[in-house]
C-alpha cells in the first residue's frame, strides 16, 4: 500500500532521527511502479543509511540482487533485516542473507517486535555523529492539502516543491498515507502535508480507504493552515462541501484553491461562480486562488493566501477593544425582545486565538441568529480572514430564592 515516501520520527538510545518508508522497489516496474519505484531511489539519495528489508522465508531472490546494486552505487551504510524470522528455528535461514555482501543480517519480526532492538543497535551505529539542528524553535508552518481524490493534491505539492515528491496518477486514491514535505516559498520555510482524498463519510469507508480517512483527519488537526483543493472543471460536489466543513470544525485556517482552471472555459466559469454564491458562501472569510497546478498558474499566490489565512487564525483582539465593539454594537442592534425579556451583553473576552473563540457573558440565552450576526460583525471590523470565528454565549446563571 505504501506508494510515496512517508516520514516518521524515531528516537532509540537517546539518538533521534527520521524514518522514511518507501514503496516496494522492481527493477522492471513499469507505470505507477515505476513511479514508486522513483520515489524509494529519491529516498535512498537524501538518506544517511538505508534499512534493507529481506524475506528470511523466501531467501534471497534476483530482485534483492538488483536492489543490492543499487545500494552500492549509492554508497549509502546499509543495514539488512531478515524479516518474518517468528522464532528461532527461522534464524538459520535468515543466515544464509549473507550471500548478499551487505554484512550481518539481522533477524527480525516486524509482526512480534522479535530482534528490533538489536537491528536499532545496528542502525544508530551507522548514522553520522554529527546532527542537523535546527535555530526555530516552533518549526515551520504547517500547510495541510485536502480535497476529495483526484482533484490535484499530489500534482499541487510536486509543483510547489519543483520536484516529483509523490506519485501522481489519474487513477483515484493514489496517495494513501500523509506525505510531509519541507518546502521553501518565497523565502518562507512551509512543512506542506499532501493527504488521501476523502471520498466518503470516515464511518462509512471501507478497508485501506477507512486508515487513510482517519490518517487524513489527524493530518488536518495538527495542521495550522488547510488548502482545500477543488475541481474547477467539474461541478462543488456534497463531499467538498463536507471538506469545508471538516476544516471549519477543526478549527484550522483555509485557503480554497480552485484547481484546474486551465480546463475551463468561459461557460464553466460562470457557472462555477454561481455555485460558489449559492454553497461557499458560508466560507466567503477563506481566501479563495484559481490556479492549474498542471502548468503553474497562480501557484505563487498561494504563499501570500497563507500567510494571510494564518495571520487571521493568529489574530487576539484586546478586552478594552472588544468591549468597546460589543458596547457600539449592543447599542445600534441590540438583541431582540424574547418572552418579554431582552439579554444583554455584559463582558467579553478572548479566550484565546488559533482559532478567534470569544466568550460573551450575558444575563440571559442567545439567538443563533444573533450570534451569527456578532461574528459578522467581528470579521468586518477585525478582520480574522481565513479563520474560523467561534462564539461562545455564557448567560448568567439564575439566583436562586431562599
Amino acid at each position: 500500500m505504501t506508494r510515496d515516501r512517508v516520514s516518521y520520527d524515531a528516537e532509540w538510545s537517546g539518538r533521534q532521527f527520521v524514518l522514511v518508508d518507501t514503496g516496494g522497489w522492481a527493477s522492471d516496474a513499469s507505470g505507477m511502479a515505476a513511479m514508486i519505484a522513483e520515489q524509494a531511489e529519491l529516498a535512498i539519495s537524501t538518506a544517511d543509511a538505508v534499512l534493507f528489508v529481506v524475506d528470511a522465508n523466501v531467501g534471497t531472490t534476483d530482485e534483492d540482487e538488483a536492489v543490492v546494486q543499487v545500494l552500492r552505487q549509492s554508497r549509502k551504510p546499509v543495514v539488512v533485516a531478515a524479516n518474518k524470522v517468528d522464532n528461532a528455528r527461522g534464524e538459520s535461514e535468515a543466515a544464509t542473507m549473507w550471500n548478499l555482501g551487505l554484512g550481518e543480517p539481522h533477524p527480525v519480526s516486524a509482526m512480534h517486535g522479535r530482534g528490533s532492538g538489536d537491528l536499532l543497535d545496528a542502525l544508530i551505529a551507522v548514522l553520522p555523529k554529527e546532527q542537523a539542528s535546527y535555530e526555530s524553535s516552533d518549526g515551520p508552518r504547517r500547510v495541510a492539502i485536502v480535497g476529495k481524490p483526484n482533484v490535484g493534491k499530489s500534482s499541487l505539492l510536486n509543483r510547489i516543491a519543483r520536484q516529483n515528491r509523490v506519485v501522481v496518477s489519474d487513477i483515484s486514491g493514489t496517495t494513501v498515507d500523509p506525505v510531509d514535505e519541507l518546502v521553501t516559498v518565497g523565502g518562507t520555510v512551509y512543512q506542506f502535508i499532501d493527504t488521501a482524498g476523502l471520498r466518503k463519510r470516515v464511518k462509512e469507508a471501507s478497508g485501506h480507504e477507512y486508515y487513510a480517512s482517519l490518517r487524513t483527519q489527524a493530518a488536518i488537526e495538527r495542521a495550522e493552515v488547510c488548502v482545500v483543493v477543488i475541481d474547477a472543471s467539474e461541478s462543488i460536489s456534497d463531499q467538498d462541501l463536507r471538506i469545508l466543513t471538516m476544516v471549519e470544525n477543526a478549527g484550522r485556517a483555509m485557503v480554497i484553491a480552485y484547481n484546474k482552471w486551465d480546463l475551463t472555459d468561459e461557460e464553466r466559469r460562470r457557472y462555477l461562480e454561481r455555485e460558489i454564491e449559492r454553497d461557499v458562501q458560508a466560507y466567503s472569510w477563506a481566501p479563495r486562488v484559481n490556479i492549474s497546478a498542471l502548468n503553474g498558474r497562480n501557484v505563487d499566490k498561494l504563499e501570500k493566501a497563507i500567510e494571510t489565512a494564518a495571520e487571521g487564525w493568529e489574530t487576539r483582539i484586546s478586552t478594552g477593544k472588544l468591549n468597546a465593539f460589543l458596547g457600539r454594537l449592543a447599542a445600534a442592534h441590540p438583541h431582540p425582545v424574547r418572552g418579554g425579556k431582552q439579554p444583554r451583553i455584559l463582558f467579553g473576552t478572548q479566550a484565546h486565538n488559533c482559532p478567534p473563540t470569544f466568550a460573551l457573558f450575558t444575563s440571559g440565552v442567545f439567538d443563533q441568529g444573533y450570534v451569527r450576526f456578532i461574528i459578522r460583525r467581528l470579521r468586518e471590523d477585525f478582520g480574522f480572514a481565513g479563520s474560523p470565528v467561534h462564539v461562545e454565549i455564557r448567560p448568567r446563571a439564575k439566583r436562586q430564592r431562599k
